[in-house]
């Protein structure tokens, strides 16, 4: 019996994205690859075993410098740093990969027969609004509110 290749039902769809036209769009550009390459390195072993041996070399200098006052700033004032800076890179990271997750979870629903397509800018309520859906949805399901301090609490098997 020979095989027939079954067409996709998708039709394909392709993105095009423009080039960055003005300072902005170039600088939105090259702080998300920063922004991406640094967190990959930042997240890595090598990293993490650089820092450990910078503290390992603070504290082991300690007794050279006597413990002194600017002994104790050099790794206050490093550590504040490259915390501030790490901030905004892993805020910028997750608000990427939030937005990824926005875009991939749109594409389900639009694509799911029977889903409702309104769902797909969800994101773009308030917080309120959320609230609101969040407890319509909870009653089509049949659930109702939680309330944890009316919960019973589990007895314990002796």
């Amino acid at each position: 019996m020979a095989k027939t290749k079954r067409k996709s039902s998708a039709t394909p769809f392709k993105i095009t994205f423009t080039e960055p036209a003005t300072f902005g769009d170039r600088l939105d550009t090259w702080f998300t690859e920063f922004a991406h390459h640094t967190s990959r390195f930042s997240g890595s072993p090598w990293v993490f075993s650089l820092a450990v041996l910078v503290i390992l070399a603070w504290a082991i200098s300690g007794p050279m410098f006597g413990f002194s006052d600017t002994w104790q700033l050099v790794i206050n004032t490093g550590t504040t740093i490259i915390t501030f800076l790490m901030v905004f890179l892993i805020q910028n990271t997750q608000n990427r990969d939030a937005l990824a997750v926005q875009v991939k979870l749109s594409e389900l629903i639009i694509k799911m027969h029977g889903a409702r397509n309104d769902f797909a800018q969800i994101e773009d309520l308030t917080d309120k609004e959320l609230e609101e859906l969040h407890d319509i949805i909870r009653e089509r399901a049949g659930c109702g509110p939680i309330h944890p301090r009316e919960m019973k609490k589990p007895k314990r098997k002796k």
